[in-house]
C-alpha cells in the first residue's frame, strides 16, 4: 500500500511530472486524430468508388466489344448464379465533347458510357448521384420540366449551391431557342443592312432597294414537312447524364449575409437543356469517328473528381445504334462490359476467379472493384502505414524525455530512498514504486489524450475552418479531397492499441531509472 501512496504523492507534488504527462497525452490524441481522419477518409472513398462501381467487371479487350451479352451473362450465371445478386450490360468507349460557352465552341476528352437504365440500378449506387428527385427514383434519359437540385448540403457548414440548376428542364431550352432564333434574325438583318449600306456606297445616285431575289425550292419542298423537322423548342436528341465537374467552370466561397453560413457556389456552363456534340470512333476497322448530338438531361455528383470530371452517361441503344454495334449475324447489339453484383457476405475474389475459368484471358478481362482501384487504395493504406510508424517513433521520443524526467527525481529522492530501505524497504519494493509511478503517469496521460483525441475529432471541421481563418488559406479543399466534410471513424481496436502502446513506453521508460533507485545503497544515499 504505501507504494501506491507514494506514487500518488509524488504525482500531485512533482510538477515536473506534468511535462511527461502532457507527452504521453499529445501522443496519444495526436495518434486518435491522424488514425480517425486517415480510416475515414479511407472508408468513405471506398464506400463511394464502390458505389459507383460493381463489385465484379466482365469486360472484352476489344473496343468493338462481344455480341450476345445475354448469352454471356447466361453462361456467367451458370457457373457462378449462386454468388450473383444481379447483372447489367455496358458499353464504355473514349470520346470527345464539344459545347459552346459564350458562343465560343469548347472540347473536352471524356469517358462515354451507354447503360441500361433499367437494369444499372441494380448493380450500383450511381443513380442516387442524380440532381433531380424523380431520376434518383425512376431514372430516365428524358429531360425534366425543372425541379433540379439547387443545393448540395454538407455538413461542416459548407453548403454547394447551384443557382443555375433553377431554371434547368424544358422551359430553360425553349428560352435558349427563342433567344437563338432572335439573334440569327439579327445577324441576318444585320447582314442585309450591311449589303445595302455597301450598295449606296458603290453608287450613290442610285435608289437602292431591297432586291434580293426570292428563292424559288420547286419540288424540293414538298419533300420537307414539319414531321421530320426537329424542334428544339419541343423535341430533344438522346439524352447525356453529365458528371458536375464536366459542367462546372467557378467556384466560389462567400458567407451568407443573412444567416452567415458558409455557402459554396458553383457556376455552370452545362445545364439540363443544354445540347452537347460527342465525337467517338464507331465499331469497326478502320477506325472511323462518329458525331452525334445529345441533350443533357441531369447531372451527377459522387464527390469523386476523376468520375465527375470524365464520366458521361447516354442510353445503350442510342451508343450502339451511332457507333454500329450490331452482330451482322444476328442483328443484337454488342457491348464492351458487364457489371455483375454479388449476393452480400458473397467473396468476391473467388467469384472473379470462378468467372475466369470460364472465359479465354486472351478475350476477357474479369476484375473486381478492389482490383481496379488498387494503386488508389493501396497508397492510401501505405500512407496510413508510414504515418503511425512516424508518429510512433515520434511517441518514442516522448519516452526518452520521461527517462530523462525520471532520472532527476530518483537523483533527488537519494535521501528518500536511502530512508525506506533503512526501515526495512527491499531494492525490489523501491523498484516498483518507481514503476508504478510510470504506469500511473501512462495512465493518466492516456486517459488525458483519449478525452482530447476525441474532442478534436468530434469537432475537427470548425477546428480545420478555425485553422483555415488563422493561417488564411485553405486546410481543407473539398475540391482535392472529393469530401465536403472531413470524415472520421474511430476504431476502437485502433485506440486501445494506441493507449496500450503509450502506456507500454511510459513502463519502459521508467524501468532503467528504478533499477537504479533499487541497486542505491542506504548509507551512501542518506550521506548524499
Amino acid at each position: 500500500m504505501y507504494k501506491l501512496l507514494l506514487c500518488w504523492r509524488y504525482l500531485l507534488t512533482r510538477y515536473i511530472a506534468l511535462a511527461s504527462i502532457i507527452s504521453v497525452m499529445l501522443g496519444v490524441a495526436t495518434m486518435i486524430v491522424v488514425n480517425a481522419v486517415m480510416l475515414g477518409f479511407t472508408t468513405k472513398m471506398q464506400d463511394q468508388l464502390h458505389g459507383l462501381l460493381s463489385d465484379v467487371t466482365f469486360e472484352s479487350w476489344r473496343s468493338e466489344g462481344f455480341p450476345d451479352p445475354q448469352w454471356h451473362m447466361n453462361k456467367i450465371n451458370s457457373v457462378a448464379g449462386d454468388m450473383i445478386e444481379a447483372m447489367t450490360p455496358m458499353i464504355h468507349t473514349p470520346a470527345m465533347m464539344t459545347y459552346r460557352v459564350g458562343g465560343q465552341p469548347m472540347s473536352r476528352p471524356v469517358q462515354l458510357i451507354g447503360i441500361d437504365t433499367e437494369t444499372q440500378g441494380n448493380v450500383s449506387d450511381f443513380f442516387t448521384y442524380l440532381q433531380h428527385p424523380e431520376n434518383r427514383e425512376k431514372p430516365s434519359f428524358q429531360l425534366r420540366n425543372g425541379g433540379y437540385d439547387v443545393k448540395s448540403a454538407g455538413k461542416g457548414g459548407r453548403t454547394v449551391y447551384r443557382h443555375d440548376m433553377e431554371s434547368a428542364g424544358w422551359d430553360y431550352r425553349r428560352y435558349n431557342v427563342a433567344v437563338r432564333e432572335r439573334l440569327e434574325r439579327e445577324y441576318e438583318a444585320r447582314k442585309e443592312q450591311q449589303r445595302l449600306e455597301r450598295l449606296r456606297r458603290e453608287n450613290p445616285s442610285a435608289v437602292v432597294e431591297d432586291d434580293a431575289p426570292e428563292m424559288d425550292w420547286g419540288d424540293d419542298i414538298a419533300n420537307v414537312t414539319q414531321e421530320n423537322i426537329f424542334n428544339p423548342a419541343k423535341e430533344q436528341h438522346a439524352g447525356a447524364i453529365i458528371g458536375v465537374g464536366l459542367s462546372s467552370v467557378r467556384r466560389t466561397d462567400r458567407d451568407d449575409p443573412e444567416t452567415g453560413e458558409m455557402q459554396i457556389l458553383d457556376r455552370l456552363a452545362l445545364i439540363p437543356g443544354d445540347d452537347i456534340q460527342l465525337t467517338f470512333p464507331a465499331s469497326g476497322l478502320p477506325v472511323k469517328l462518329q458525331t452525334s448530338s445529345f441533350t443533357v438531361v441531369d447531372l451527377y455528383e459522387s464527390k469523386m473528381t476523376d468520375y465527375d470530371q470524365q464520366f458521361i452517361f447516354v442510353p445503350i441503344e442510342k451508343l450502339q445504334q451511332y457507333r454500329g454495334m450490331y452482330d451482322p449475324g444476328t442483328g443484337e447489339g454488342m457491348v464492351t462490359r458487364i457489371l455483375i453484383k454479388a449476393n452480400p457476405g458473397a467473396d468476391i475474389d473467388v467469384l472473379r476467379d470462378r468467372i475466369r475459368a470460364e472465359f479465354p484471358e486472351e478475350m476477357f478481362c474479369v476484375t473486381t472493384w478492389r482490383d481496379q482501384q488498387a494503386p488508389l487504395l493501396n497508397a492510401v493504406y501505405n500512407e496510413l502505414a508510414m504515418l503511425n510508424v512516424l508518429l510512433f517513433l515520434i511517441f518514442a521520443v516522448a519516452g526518452f524525455g520521461i527517462l530523462a524526467i525520471f532520472y532527476t527525481i530518483v537523483v533527488e529522492k537519494k535521501k528518500d530512498i536511502g530512508i525506506m530501505k533503512s526501515l526495512g524497504a527491499g531494492g525490489w519494493g523501491v523498484m516498483q514504486i518507481f514503476v508504478y509511478y510510470s504506469l500511473l503517469l501512462g495512465i493518466v496521460g492516456s486517459l488525458m489524450g483519449l478525452g482530447l483525441g476525441f474532442l478534436l475529432v468530434y469537432y475537427i471541421n470548425e477546428v480545420a475552418g478555425a485553422l483555415s481563418f488563422i493561417l488564411r488559406s485553405e486546410v481543407f479543399n473539398p475540391d482535392i479531397y472529393f469530401f465536403y466534410e472531413i470524415p472520421t471513424i474511430i476504431q476502437t481496436s485502433t485506440v486501445l492499441k494506441i493507449i496500450s502502446g503509450a502506456i507500454a513506453i511510459a513502463v519502459a521508460s521508467g524501468v532503467l531509472p528504478a533499477v537504479l533507485a533499487s541497486r542505491m545503497h542506504p548509507v551512501e544515499s542518506l550521506r548524499a
